[in-house]
């Protein structure tokens, strides 16, 4: 990952809001074994976590779901919700292949969630891609998270209504992504190429008014075709 004016490297300057000491110290010692990644600052509770955030500013914050004083869900609101002016991307942390507090998360603006015990380099890339502004889910968890969510809710509620409808093609593409698919492998299950993928994605978020795949996802299995792919 380079800088903007194409000089050297950008280094990705992350945040770690968790209440166990040591979940904090083996995700810093992961995390600044890379050398685009910078851990700024460790909170042990949500509100440390908001009032560093709101100090050093930090690319991506690492929150824990489950901290005192503060939730994750409420610290990922305050960071990376709707109408915030600044947003913080907000990767959330669980122990749970199913927690109920995940999807709130994701509707307060996550930019994705990973289970604690990840590997390092699945947890370095997550960092990765909130900052470059995608998503990135724990494959184990996703299609088995999203349908334990919303499944119950359909009969009551829907997914974001799409200022423009979507095309056959963005609906396909769509409930690739709640498969958690990635672009590449949506290319070569349709026959077409990444960037085209990419297009028809940035398409999707538009009409749904969603901030990423995330919001992608949760659209697919509220609207019932995600199960489709």
């Amino acid at each position: 990952m380079t800088s903007a004016n194409g000089g050297s490297p950008r280094v990705i300057r992350t945040l770690i809001a968790d209440d166990q000491e040591a979940v904090r110290r083996g995700v810093r010692r992961i995390l600044e074994a890379q050398p685009d990644i910078e851990v700024v600052g460790e909170a042990a509770d949500g509100a440390a976590a908001l009032e560093l955030a709101g100090r050093l500013r930090p690319d991506v914050a690492l929150v824990d779901i489950r901290m005192p004083r503060v939730d994750g869900l409420e610290v990922t609101r305050r960071l990376a919700g709707p109408g915030v002016a600044e947003p913080v991307r907000v990767v959330v942390l669980t122990t749970f292949d199913l927690d109920e507090y995940v999807y709130p998360a994701l509707r307060h603006g996550a930019s994705g969630f990973l289970l604690k015990r990840s590997g390092p380099s699945l947890l370095a890339e997550a960092v990765r891609a909130a900052a470059d502004g995608e998503s990135l889910i724990s494959p184990s968890v996703t299609v088995r998270l999203l349908r334990h969510v919303t499944a119950p809710r359909r009969p009551e509620r829907r997914g974001p209504v799409a200022a423009v409808p979507l095309t056959e093609r963005e609906v396909e593409i769509a409930g690739h992504v709640a498969a958690g698919r990635t672009n590449a492998d949506i290319a070569a299950e349709l026959f077409i190429s990444p960037g085209t993928v990419k297009t028809h994605i940035a398409s999707i978020q538009r009409k749904l008014g969603v901030a990423n795949r995330v919001g992608i996802a949760v659209h697919a299995w509220e609207m019932g075709y995600a199960g489709s792919v």
